[in-house]
């Protein structure tokens, strides 16, 4: 399963811990001292589980630094977080890679990361540059939270798909929505604070209870929502899933063109546009890290356009270094959603865990 298909995948504290080495210094010891002064070769990357880069990038790295990269995954994005916040002053690694828009309040309330201005800062976009006075954290990638829609269910109904937040809880598409819990998924946070972004703080809740007539299932990740119950992927094919609206990204049909066997002249699953809310993706120095200028030379590099024009294809989301191409894969199957919603991250900071339990007490009741 590529990384993009991994993303949020189910409660969150209750994700694994896996390591993985994904690069390699010609044989040497990890720890052996080598043109950093004596200090460790090694720079550890905390991540979610959907960090993915290829190894030809990887051992570019390591060319230009010296350093190899060790990925330390812990589970989904809320909890590789909540990981760190409990080893907070003695981290797991260097960087955490993956605390996004949603979440990135509660990493700066918690006082994680040592700040550093990343070189190249000045060639990164500057909508994603949320923490730019600070530097506490460094912007590396964009995408889209969207629903996704399956493209031969409505071709056979003769249905057009929805567009927007207010087709959804039109009675045409009634029954036909699966979203994820906002409480355990970082899509369907996302999606939940889309709806915030439509609707407004006082018109959010309404729009939820529609949707609730209407049929909307709720399941606890992205996974499920994706892979089981979603008609229009490959793995809701196999399970005999019947949702043809599933909450996903813009991304996604891009990634079943990829990994089909034989691959289609068109992807088969569609994206409503109008249902997009725009995830923004961090990487910072932890705060106690024992390599810190490995640290520093690797937030250097993830803006670098050798890095950032390998993730569209590894990672499945929107490089944030202005210039940096697309490859043509991406490009064709994909779509670029031009008005994506957005929240203020301070809005997103006061509001988050109130709307999260207001959500609870109105769609799981």
């Amino acid at each position: 399963m590529n990384s993009q298909l991994r993303r949020a995948t189910g409660t969150a504290l209750a994700a694994a811990l896996g390591v993985t080495a994904l690069a390699a210094c010609g044989g040497q010891s990890e720890d052996s001292g080598s043109g950093t002064g004596g200090a460790s070769k090694t720079v550890t990357l905390v991540s979610h589980d959907s960090f993915a880069a290829s190894d030809a990038v990887l051992k570019e790295f390591t060319r230009q630094t010296g350093y190899t990269v060790k990925v330390l995954k812990s589970g989904d994005a809320g909890a590789a977080l909540n990981k760190e916040i409990l080893t907070k002053g003695s981290p797991q690694g260097d960087v955490f890679f993956g605390v996004d828009n949603t979440l990135l309040s509660r990493a700066l309330d918690n006082d994680l990361f040592t700040p550093y201005e990343a070189k190249g800062l000045d060639q990164v976009a500057d909508e994603a540059r949320l923490d730019a006075d600070k530097h506490r954290v460094t912007p590396v990638d964009t995408g889209d939270i969207c629903v996704n829609y399956d493209k031969k269910f409505f071709a056979d109904k003769k249905l057009a798909p929805p567009k927007t937040f207010a087709d959804l809880a039109k009675p045409e598409y009634k029954n036909l929505l699966v979203v994820e819990n906002p409480a355990t998924s970082s899509p369907g946070l996302g999606f939940l604070l889309g709806s915030v972004g439509a609707f407004g703080e006082s018109g959010w809740q309404d729009y939820w209870k529609k949707l609730k007539a209407n049929g909307v299932k709720v399941v606890d990740g992205w996974e499920q929502a994706y892979n089981e119950d979603f008609s229009g992927s490959a793995g809701g094919k196999k399970a005999g899933a019947d949702r043809p609206l599933v909450v996903s990204y813009a991304s996604s049909p891009p990634v079943e063109v990829l990994y089909a066997d034989p691959r289609p002249a068109e992807a088969p699953t569609g994206v409503a546009t109008g249902t997009c809310f725009r995830q923004i993706e961090f990487a910072g120095l932890l705060k106690g890290a024992k390599n810190e200028a490995g640290g520093k030379a690797l937030l250097d590099f993830l803006i670098t356009r050798t890095f950032q024009e390998d993730m569209p294809l590894t990672m499945f989301v929107n490089p944030v270094v202005e210039g940096a191409k697309l490859p043509e894969l991406f490009t064709e199957h994909g779509v670029v959603v031009d008005k994506p919603e957005t929240v203020a991250p301070g809005t997103i900071a006061e509001n988050r865990e109130q709307w999260v339990r207001s959500w609870s007490s109105l769609v799981l009741k």
